[in-house]
């Protein structure tokens, strides 16, 4: 088989990792992919958001599967636009990723089902919307309801700060028409977790989890980012909050979406928070997550191409579907004022220097003349792997200490503690 991934993140370098293991796969092509990529495939200087290129690609370099990794072409309709045009592709409709490229949609559609959320409403009127805030007790959280690169939420302590982030969405469009609409709903309290399902609309995988860290800073101080690191499998995670998971959520969303005309085919994520009244959704999307990938990839005892092409084709697997339990513990790397202004092109090194258990997925990074460079903000997830987290920790925080570019760091508590309440909600 051919095969060809959509993205350029570590999430995406994850994924080509782990697709190089199967003995399907004759050819790999990434688009755009980065300098960790080139070592396992063939790049292609295409964007991930020009649809038309990627398919032309596809085609002309035989692709047998396409695998999108961010959100923005589905949301766009990548897949649409593969199928109709006979090319098979792994990842949901644009009618399907709605569950994450509207907030509102998603929202309303909960309640529709009865799955555990938050409570909230979505409003098109700024003056709608602020008369609601008018009415909550604080905290409450502002979401911008369309895609805003994981920027678009605000955890508000404050009425002012409330209207703040209003105003930045509704009026001063900082997030452009991600904006225009926004949900406002109430503050959950617990510790958060990422979940993850294979599904083919109608059937679904055992679930995976993973716990990540949004905040910039040690002790979850600073402003939120792309995600810092990640571990899986939680502590805390087990067979009861499983069974929870996939009964109160998971299932009725798949089924929900299917009633609809919307059939949900690919990588559901949940973005779930454990309350005192039990596991709500903070929030969908509807693709694998970054930095959590790159920690539960390693776990999978399948192979990913089967999985993904058979999901393409409209059905589950026929072998099973099974995670390991192994600890991964994921810690980022990102470029000096990273998630603020930074400076790139600094060259790499120590990545040829990792010890037994490590991995390193690229994000930002690059080839210069046969060099890896830096070229974006989050560069690199070092991830260990263990029998147990303590040690998985330990060989990943070894294998980052022997890397090296100007101006790098990273948080020195990935799964160490817990991430603060609220210190993901986004």
């Amino acid at each position: 088989m051919k095969v060809l991934v959509i993205g350029s993140g570590a999430r995406e370098h994850a994924i080509a990792w782990k697709i190089s293991q199967s003995t399907q796969v004759d050819a790999l092509f990434l688009a755009p992919g980065n300098a960790g990529t080139a070592a396992l495939g063939t790049n292609l200087p295409i964007e991930a958001t020009d649809i038309p290129a990627l398919a032309n690609a596809a085609r002309r370099h035989s692709v047998d599967l396409t695998i999108v990794g961010p959100e923005g072409p589905l949301a766009a309709g990548i897949v649409d636009w593969f199928q109709e045009q006979g090319l098979a592709v792994f990842g949901p409709t644009r009618a399907a990723a709605q569950i994450e490229a509207s907030k509102g949609f998603a929202k309303e559609f909960m309640n529709r089902h009865g799955i555990p959320c938050a409570q909230g409403m979505a409003f098109d009127s700024y003056r709608e919307a602020e008369r609601f805030l008018q009415r909550r007790e604080m905290p409450v959280v502002i979401k911008a309801d369309g895609l805003a690169a994981g920027k678009g939420v605000t955890v508000a302590l404050t009425r002012a700060e409330a209207e703040a982030a209003l105003d930045a969405c509704m009026n001063q469009r900082v997030f452009g028409e991600a904006g225009a609409r926004v949900v406002v709903e109430e503050f959950l309290e617990g510790r958060e977790v990422s979940v993850f399902a294979f599904t083919d609309g109608e059937h679904m995988s055992p679930l995976a989890a993973a716990c990540d860290y949004k905040r910039v800073g040690d002790g979850d101080q600073g402003p939120n980012t792309g995600g810092m690191g990640s571990y899986s499998p939680p502590e805390f995670w087990d067979n009861a909050l499983a069974t929870e998971a996939e009964a109160r959520i998971f299932r009725p969303t798949i089924e929900g979406m299917a009633r609809e005309g919307r059939p949900y085919r690919g990588v559901l994520y949940g973005g779930l928070i454990l309350t005192r009244q039990g596991l709500k959704v903070i929030e969908f999307n509807a693709r694998l997550g970054d930095p959590e990938t790159q920690v539960i990839l390693p776990r999978l005892e399948a192979d990913l191409v089967e999985i993904a092409q058979a999901i393409a084709g409209g059905e589950m697997p026929k072998t099973r579907i099974v995670w390991s339990g192994e600890a991964c513990v994921g810690v980022v790397m990102a470029s000096g004022g990273y998630p603020g202004d930074y400076s790139t092109g600094f060259p790499i090194s120590g990545l040829d220097d990792m010890g037994g258990g490590c991995i390193v997925f690229h994000s930002g990074t690059r080839l210069r003349e046969g060099e890896v460079v830096t070229s974006g903000g989050r560069v690199l997830t070092v991830v260990g792997r263990a029998s147990s987290l303590a040690q998985a920790r330990d060989r990943a925080y070894s294998a980052v200490e022997r890397i090296r570019f100007q101006g790098g760091f990273y948080r020195r508590d990935i799964a160490l503690r817990p991430a603060a309440v609220g210190a993901r909600y986004s």
